[in-house]
């Protein structure tokens, strides 16, 4: 129930057949792998009820058949001969370093396809183009399957380079500029007063106010496309709630830092994982702000490559295998558990060995990133940005509270004329004083 829920360590949603997961989601008061794990299984046992009850539903229903579904035929003959005439040639290109450079690389081959398989009337033969994406799909997990090597040279449990700049941003509350291979996050941070809270109406209960939020912007300049950008989507939205959910449970108490906090992360690249890059920039960002956090938190997105009986799990993954890949599974957390999880797949799906192998990489990644976070800031800073407001908190009784405004809130309102401070009390008698 939702009461319960208040008081959980732990909210997971689960999708999936009888024997297998399909997809995941959830957060988390760092919770350890192991534990994740046993909740996933214990789900699997009410989705089994959950479908014997769909089944008994059909069955009631005069148990009709499925539509006959004849799937269309694989013109293997094509993919054969597009395979032999340029797989050395894609073989090359495959293993480009740099996004853009692997991609025109593949263009050119793609280009060369076009020019030998051609209809009747001249033109590019649609089904050489379709042959010619399978075929870059097995190669590309051919190599990873029999070598261990990536299109960029990494082996499965190599996180990218990561670079961080704190401060980048002189006139922002906090800023850090989080850089891992060719995806990179502007996180930043703005401090308000009780006037900036988020209005919330959630779809049960009635409207509350949020002290937190988090806002991910994904312009198509990031992908290296031209294109209008027309705000938040699907994409914002989701990545942004990720991110969001990730951070929570790291946040300072009210009592030692009385602000509302507005975190954004701008994408100004983008070749995987752009949201996992989020949650490390705003935590940055936060740390930067001088907010008193004992615990850093920081995100991967995990991979995987499955043909028949051999299984590759790979760490940090690149657009290109979230694209051609079976997994994204995308795991953040502090030193002490998990904090956010998401995950789906192109398969039928994950089995247990899978997903501990998945969670052990993850975690040996997440301890890597944090270990960079930490010689880049070690703790907080003691200094908040001049350009920050500042803000008391004062205690008083409910009872005063009343006191306190005045008739019409003429006191109050006073207080504010003569002082040029911003004043605020909220119900459980919590006054909030915030001024440049």
């Amino acid at each position: 129930s939702f009461e319960q829920l208040e008081e959980s360590t732990l909210d997971l949603i689960v999708a999936g057949t009888d024997d297998i997961v399909g997809m995941i989601e959830g957060e988390c008061l760092e919770v350890p792998e192991e534990r994740l794990l046993d909740a996933i299984e214990f789900a699997q046992g009410w989705i089994r009820k959950l479908n014997a009850l769909q089944r008994e539903l059909l069955a009631a229903a005069g148990g009709k058949k499925k539509w006959d579904f004849v799937e269309p035929e694989e013109n293997n003959d094509m993919a054969d001969k597009v395979e032999s005439f340029i797989a050395a040639d894609l073989k090359e290109a495959i293993v480009v370093k740099g996004k853009f450079e692997r991609s025109e690389a593949l263009s050119a081959v793609k280009e060369k396809v076009a020019a030998e398989f051609t209809t009747e009337d001249g033109e590019a033969d649609p089904e050489a183009k379709v042959a010619f994406g399978k075929v870059e799909k097995k190669l590309m997990c051919e190599m990873i399957l029999s070598q261990g090597t990536r299109t960029d040279g990494r082996d499965l449990t190599t996180v990218r380079p990561i670079t961080i700049d704190c401060g980048i941003l002189p006139r922002a509350h906090g800023s850090c500029l989080f850089t891992r291979g060719e995806t990179q996050s502007l996180g930043t941070v703005t401090l308000g007063s009780k006037q900036a809270e988020q209005r919330v109406e959630p779809l049960n209960g009635e409207q509350y106010w949020s002290k937190y939020y988090l806002h991910y912007n994904f312009p198509p300049f990031s992908v290296g496309e031209v294109g209008r950008y027309s705000g938040t989507g699907r994409r914002e939205i989701g990545h942004g709630k990720l991110a969001e959910r990730a951070i929570r449970p790291i946040l300072p108490d009210l009592a030692d830092f009385p602000y509302t906090i507005r975190l954004v992360s701008d994408i100004l690249e983008s070749n995987g994982s752009s949201s996992m890059a989020t949650v490390c920039s705003c935590c940055m960002a936060l740390m930067d702000a001088g907010a008193p956090m004992e615990k850093k938190v920081a995100g991967v997105a995990m991979g995987l490559v499955k043909e028949d009986d051999q299984v590759a799990v790979l760490t940090d993954i690149l657009g290109v295998e979230d694209h051609l890949g079976d997994m994204d599974f995308k795991v953040t957390g502090t030193r002490d558990g998990i904090t956010a999880f998401q995950l789906d797949t192109k398969i039928a799906g994950l089995s247990r060995d899978i997903m501990v192998k998945a969670l052990t990489d993850a975690k040996n990644a997440r301890m890597h990133i944090l270990d960079v976070m930490d010689e880049a800031m070690p703790s907080s800073r003691t200094e908040m940005s001049p350009f920050a407001p500042k803000i008391e908190t004062v205690q008083i009784p409910v009872k005063k509270i009343g006191t306190l405004i005045g008739p019409g809130g003429k006191v109050i309102k006073r207080i504010q004329e003569e002082t040029g401070a911003t004043i605020e009390v909220d119900d459980e008698g919590m006054v909030f004083i915030s001024s440049t």
